[in-house]
C-alpha cells in the first residue's frame, strides 16, 4: 500500500486546499476542487471522475467504505488531524470520514451527447451556486443529457452547487461556455449533423404555455436569471418562448423550481410518447 501523508498543521498544501473552499481562481488554476459526503463522493468514483487526494481523519476508525475508497481508487492518501479536516469539510461539529480533492474535466460541449432524444439545460449568467447545484439535480433525476452554464455565472465547482447536487454533478454532463456564442455554435453543429436541436426559452410572457409545447422533439431548455431573465442574444437565439401558468400572487418562479416544472413535463410527455396505446 503506498505511503500516507500526515498534515498536522496548517501547512502549505493544507492551506492550498482550504483555499478551494471560498477561491474561485484558485480552484481553477489547480483545476481541481472539494468534494464533501458519501454520495457525492462515491459518485464520482463511481462516474471515473479523476481524485487527485483523499483525506480522511487521523483519529477515527474507518468505515468499509471509507476503508474500499482509500483502496480502490488511486490518488494521494491523507491522514489529517481532526480539527483540519473539519476545516476541509466545513463542519462546525466533529469531521467528516473523508473529503476528496477531485480534478475538473475539461470544458468542452462535447462530453454532451445530443441524440434524437436530446434533452439539456442552458442557465445564462445563474448567480446563484445552490440553484446551479438544484438544476443539476433535477435535470439528472428526469433524463436530461446535459447542462450548460453560461456567460458570467456562479462557479459549478463551488463547494454549495457540489453540495446541491447531492452527487448529480459527476453522473451529468455539465459543460461551462463563456457565452451565447459558442454554445450557439454547439447548437449550430448538432444540427448540422441531423440533430435538429430546438431552442426552447423560458419566461413569464411566453409564446405558450409549457403544457402546449412538444417537448418529444430534441430540446435544448434556455433558463435565464431571477432578476433579468434571459439575455437579449439568447431571446434572439430562441425557437421558441415558453411559460408556466401561474396562479396566485406569484408572478414568477425562481429559477431552480421553473427549470423543474419544465423538466417534469418534458419527462411526463416523453413518458406518454414511449407508452404503446390502450
Amino acid at each position: 500500500m503506498p505511503s500516507v501523508l500526515r498534515v498536522t498543521s496548517r501547512n502549505a498544501r493544507f492551506q492550498q486546499w482550504e483555499s478551494l473552499l471560498s477561491n474561485r481562481s484558485k480552484r481553477q488554476r489547480a483545476g481541481e476542487f472539494l468534494v464533501q459526503g458519501v454520495r457525492p463522493i462515491s459518485l464520482a468514483a463511481r462516474y471515473g471522475w479523476r481524485f487527485r487526494a483523499l483525506i480522511h481523519d487521523a483519529e477515527r476508525p474507518l468505515s468499509r467504505w471509507a476503508q474500499a475508497l482509500l483502496r480502490d481508487v488511486e490518488a494521494v492518501k491523507v491522514s489529517m488531524a481532526p480539527g483540519l479536516l473539519a476545516e476541509l469539510g466545513e463542519k462546525d461539529e466533529g469531521s467528516p470520514e473523508l473529503v476528496a480533492v477531485v480534478e475538473m474535466p475539461g470544458d468542452d460541449l462535447d462530453r454532451i451527447q445530443a441524440g434524437s432524444d436530446f434533452l439539456g439545460v442552458l442557465l445564462d449568467r445563474p448567480a446563484s451556486p445552490g440553484n446551479i447545484g438544484s438544476i443539476i439535480r433535477s435535470a439528472d433525476a428526469l433524463g436530461a443529457h446535459g447542462v450548460i452554464v453560461t456567460g458570467h455565472a456562479a462557479d459549478v465547482y463551488d463547494p454549495r452547487c457540489v453540495r446541491a447536487s447531492t452527487g448529480s454533478l459527476f453522473a451529468l454532463p455539465v459543460v461551462r461556455a463563456p457565452g451565447p456564442r459558442e454554445a450557439a455554435a454547439w447548437v449550430a453543429a448538432q444540427r448540422a449533423r441531423g440533430r435538429p436541436v430546438v431552442l426552447a426559452a423560458t419566461d413569464e410572457r411566453g409564446d405558450r404555455d409549457v403544457f402546449d409545447f412538444d417537448f418529444t422533439q430534441p430540446v435544448l431548455l434556455l433558463v435565464g436569471t431571477e432578476g433579468t431573465g434571459l439575455s437579449g442574444a439568447w431571446r434572439e437565439l430562441s425557437d421558441v418562448v415558453v411559460s408556466i401558468p401561474m396562479a396566485g400572487a406569484a408572478s414568477s418562479l425562481n429559477a431552480a423550481n421553473a427549470a423543474a416544472v419544465l423538466l417534469y413535463e418534458a419527462s411526463r410527455q416523453r413518458l406518454l410518447a414511449r407508452k404503446p396505446p390502450a
